[in-house]
């Protein structure tokens, strides 16, 4: 009976050579489900860093406030309220300002952002902590989780110890207060001028996340003196920016290196415009490890669609393109990179994707 053939009871009897492609061909197939597997585990059980208050030592004297430069902290009811888990980053930069040791930082195994579980958590924190988690969402663009915050609500509106209807007249009037004031702002000041000048905000101005919006209708056939800024977005050093932000969610990431914009003419007009941006130096940079976090966050969790790496040509500069590697190693998306790297002299080299 020749291999690979059936005999007359229906067993089919496979040849050597045919048998061992067989069992190549299934192991090899499942290696790659176990190496998925493993991938997406790691991006369920990433670690983060979070804010964690002590409620019984917060006097609630607001020390920390200032400097929160994402304006996540706000004193409510006498203590002070992590307003939103989100935009925590997770920095530290207001422990050394609590006189009780109230602040601390714990690193645990962090889901992605979920609004439901965060609502959950924060209903019983009573009707002002709520009111300024909405609040913060609505100034951050956070229309999404602002839509499923209110949607909790409302699901479980008999289980609150608040009128809902409160709290939504209250978020609504917040909206067009904050709405009358860009329209009786100066036109000569920008969107992105009243963010970092209002004292309310509270935090460094520096590394406060914000969107830049830019005006309908700018001028084309421009001269290079006034060409405008592409920059869509604040912060944008790797250390300081939020793999969180709305402006990262489904868009086409930029990561350059630190001298790129520098060395090369162009630069907004050619390989900013349309692109989020994050800079960094990957041998004068300490602490690039968050880098890769903060990039596989990106990856899965904001789900940047593309990423563009420009790099400079001298060898240092190769660790950029590492971290991206390794970043795509641990999640469980893949997603297209383009590398691009920048000659001395401000010329293109190379450019290609992988």
């Amino acid at each position: 009976m020749p291999p690979g053939h059936f005999t007359a009871k229906g067993q089919n009897h496979i040849g050597p050579g045919k048998k061992n492609y067989f069992v190549t061909y299934v192991t090899f197939h499942y290696i790659l489900f176990l190496q998925f597997c493993f991938r997406k585990l790691k991006t369920i059980f990433m670690k983060r860093d979070i804010l964690k208050i002590d409620e019984e030592l917060c006097n609630g004297c607001g020390q920390c406030v200032p400097n929160c430069h994402e304006g996540a902290l706000q004193v409510i009811d006498g203590k002070i309220r992590l307003v939103s888990e989100l935009m925590c980053d997770g920095l530290g930069a207001c422990i050394g300002h609590c006189p009780e040791g109230a602040i601390t930082i714990e690193t645990r195994e962090a889901e992605p952002y979920n609004e439901m579980r965060v609502m959950e958590q924060m209903k019983d924190k009573g009707k002002n902590t709520i009111i300024a988690h909405l609040k913060h969402l609505k100034d951050h663009g956070e229309t999404g989780f602002l839509q499923e915050g209110v949607s909790y609500l409302k699901v479980h509106r008999t289980d609150l110890n608040f009128n809902l209807a409160e709290v939504m007249s209250e978020v609504h009037n917040h909206s067009e207060l904050i709405k009358t004031q860009h329209q009786l702002q100066p036109k000569s000041q920008s969107h992105s001028q009243s963010q970092m000048h209002n004292p309310k905000e509270g935090g460094c101005p520096g590394s406060r996340t914000m969107v830049i919006e830019k005006p309908a209708g700018q001028k084309t056939n421009l001269t290079p003196e006034d060409q405008p800024s592409e920059l869509r977005q604040w912060p944008v050093q790797m250390h300081l920016v939020n793999p969180n932000a709305p402006y990262f969610r489904n868009a086409d990431l930029l990561l350059a290196a630190d001298c790129v914009a520098f060395s090369i003419g162009g630069f907004h007009s050619n390989h900013l415009k349309g692109k989020s941006l994050a800079i960094a130096c990957p041998k004068l940079d300490h602490g690039t490890d968050s880098y890769v976090e903060k990039l596989t966050a990106m990856i899965d969790i904001a789900k940047v669609n593309t990423i563009t790496v420009m790099m400079m040509e001298v060898p240092c500069c190769g660790g950029l393109l590492q971290m991206v590697k390794t970043a795509l190693g641990n999640a469980s998306r893949k997603v297209p990179v383009k590398k691009m790297i920048v000659g001395i002299n401000g010329e293109i080299l190379q450019e290609e994707w992988l």
